[in-house]
């Protein structure tokens, strides 16, 4: 296979890239001893591409150097992965590694999928604990140790709700719940004999309640307590449970609400009961067409059915282990959807649907016999192909690894927006009219969102990555888009058009857990929705929508200095906050800033303060 190295790096929009000189002592090529981390780092996050023989001086700067004995490399690279001292698991077959031509030079190719759930955490060495690395950025940092043991927990658990717990049982569950949902289940199931059994006989059947056939014990099991529990005795298990519905009344990122839905003592707190009230509440307004169903009229929709799907998956999908609350949210503009863990399938299989990898499987049981959800993997090809039909902007379905959250934005807004078709009239005339059609999509989304990127279009269009790296870059040529960024962080928007804060519901990733709005833990400030506008800000008078993954020291140093400036940030603020390793952070940039006088520290005669922290000095 051959390539022009600009292609490569064109590819650095779509996945993740890394370069590595790879020369050895002897100049005939080695496997460098910092690839095991970025094999790690990428097989446990999304995956990704390396190539040795090319040398990355500068962000902007390679040189193809190429490997001259290609074979004798890719031998050490197998014999280090069926050995057990360097790395614990191998998860790459032969055509992960291939010997490409660039520019004419050999270089070598190994292309990292992301790991199955069962095979994470990859690490280097025999101990997970401080040699497990995720990828951020563009760069590989250590993953925590809560962060590794959730990964074991998911990689032995097939779901994460069937333990059957000590000294819960049937009385620390709400028989009012209890009543609601069995009268629902006899609403779809009006024939099933369950109906007929006693409330602990009918838990035992939808596995509310269970026996643990290791020990012999029965009892609640998580999915019960979970799915019909008290406020009260599910935090016992879950400290930090939260489920939070809000209403906004503006399309704008500031979290002002009208309504709100939490655990105020009025009701359970449960997850059937969130359901029940967050549903009515999220379709309450909903336009409904007249239309008949078998000579009956039909309230239903395939708006009513995404909306279902949606809030169904976030509760079924979540990781009540995690910091993160259950969050859902209405506007004007828009739905939001969000839950604790990050995906089980990569964003792409879900989409694509047919693969069914659930974390709480019986919950899921639990709301698909009263006709929510189901176990084909088909809820989120469903919410896709519904929104697709009102002819509205795709739904936006991500993850936020920093947090571990999966996010789910969907849209009410025209694909064909009659306000971006006429911007781009204005702009460009009959020059816009006569490109090709991705080319036109990546416009109309560019003028709809105020900008676009790889990513976002790979989304809407089904167009190949290198085809839309290709149109991406032909429309730069034509000056009718403007880039800024580079590989992944890079994004484009339209000449002379003035950049505004993305409008999304989930700027503040990490948002409140309790009703009162306090954070989610008092050792996560740095993830303060008022520390993460002020970011947002800063970035986007430099001229970026988020946080670069590689950037010049001295605009990093800038960046630091503002939210300073104010502010006093511990180091796991600032490393929360700028999304960069801590160790990293304070040796390039905290050290030699305090050294010069720009930022001074809280405790100066104490180093070591356990609140030790930074601000601008004045």
């Amino acid at each position: 296979m051959t390539f022009r190295f600009h292609e490569i790096v064109a590819l650095g929009e779509s996945i993740e890239l890394e370069f590595k000189s790879a020369q050895g002592r002897d100049g005939n090529g080695e496997v460098p001893s910092n690839f095991w981390e970025t094999y790690s780092a990428m097989a446990n996050t999304n995956g990704g591409e390396v190539y040795l023989g090319i040398e990355e001086k500068t962000p902007d700067n390679f040189i193809v150097l190429g490997i001259k004995d290609p074979g004798k490399v890719q031998k050490s690279l197998w014999d280090t992965l069926h050995g057990k001292n360097k790395v614990n698991r191998n998860i790459l077959s032969d055509s992960n590694i291939q010997v490409v031509l660039v520019d004419g030079k050999q270089v070598i190719q190994i292309t990292i999928p992301r790991a199955r759930r069962q095979d994470r955490p990859v690490y280097l060495g025999t101990n997970p604990f401080g040699n497990t690395y995720l990828r951020r950025h563009e760069g590989d940092y250590k993953a925590d140790d809560e962060t590794i043991r959730r990964m074991i927990a998911e990689s032995v658990e097939d779901s994460r709700d069937d333990r059957v717990l000590d000294n819960f049982g049937i009385d620390d569950l709400d028989k009012e719940t209890i009543a609601a949902y069995r009268n629902r289940f006899s609403a779809v199931k009006p024939e099933s004999p369950w109906l007929e059994l006693s409330a602990e006989e009918f838990l035992n059947k939808i596995g509310a309640l269970g026996k643990d056939r290791t020990t012999g014990k029965t009892g609640v099991r998580l999915a019960g307590l979970l799915m019909f529990g008290r406020f009260d005795t599910i935090k016992e298990v879950f400290p930090h449970y939260m489920v939070d519905y809000q209403e906004r009344p503006e399309p704008k990122i500031e979290a002002r609400w009208i309504d709100r839905v939490v655990p105020d003592g009025t009701w359970s707190g449960n997850l059937y009961d969130f359901f029940q009230k967050a549903y009515r509440k999220l379709t309450t307004d909903l336009k409904i067409p007249f239309q008949l169903k078998e000579g009956v009229r039909s309230d239903d929709t395939p708006i009513h059915e995404a909306i279902r799907e949606a809030l169904t998956n976030t509760l079924i999908h979540a990781d009540y282990t995690g910091r993160v609350s259950i969050l859902v949210v209405k506007r004007p503009d828009m739905f939001g959807f969000r839950n604790p863990g990050l995906m089980r399938i990569s964003i792409e299989q879900a989409i694509q649907g047919g693969i069914s990898d659930c974390r709480n499987r019986r919950i899921q049981d639990m709301f698909r016999y009263i006709g929510l959800g189901d176990h084909a993997g088909s809820g989120i090809p469903k919410i896709y192909m519904n929104w697709k039909e009102q002819h509205w902007r795709l739904p936006l379905l991500r993850e936020d690894p920093t947090y571990a959250q999966t996010l789910l934005e969907l849209r009410m807004i025209s694909l064909l927006p009659e306000e971006s078709l006429k911007m781009l009239d204005d702009l460009f005339g009959e020059r816009f009219r006569k490109l090709p059609e991705l080319e036109r999509i990546i416009l109309i989304t560019s003028a709809t969102e105020d900008m676009v990127n790889h990513d976002r279009i790979k989304e809407i269009a089904s167009n190949h990555p290198k085809d839309i790296s290709a149109a991406l870059a032909h429309l730069v040529h034509e000056k009718m888009l403007i880039k800024q960024g580079e590989t992944r962080a890079s994004f484009y928007r339209l000449p002379g058009k003035k950049l505004t804060v993305i409008s999304s519901l989930f700027e503040d990733s990490l948002a409140p857990n309790s009703p009162d709005l306090a954070p989610s833990s008092p050792d996560l400030t740095g993830s303060s929705p008022d520390l993460k506008s002020k970011l947002t800000h800063i970035l986007s008078a430099l001229g970026f929508s988020e946080m670069p993954g590689k950037i010049n020291a001295t605009t990093m140093r800038d960046i630091i200095l503002q939210m300073c400036d104010g502010n006093t940030l511990t180091l796991k603020d600032l490393s929360l906050i700028l999304e960069r390793d801590p160790k990293a952070l304070q040796d390039q940039y905290l050290t030699p800033m305090i050294a010069e006088g720009i930022i001074e520290l809280k405790y100066p005669n104490n180093k070591n303060h356990p609140d030790q922290a930074y601000r601008k000095k004045q």
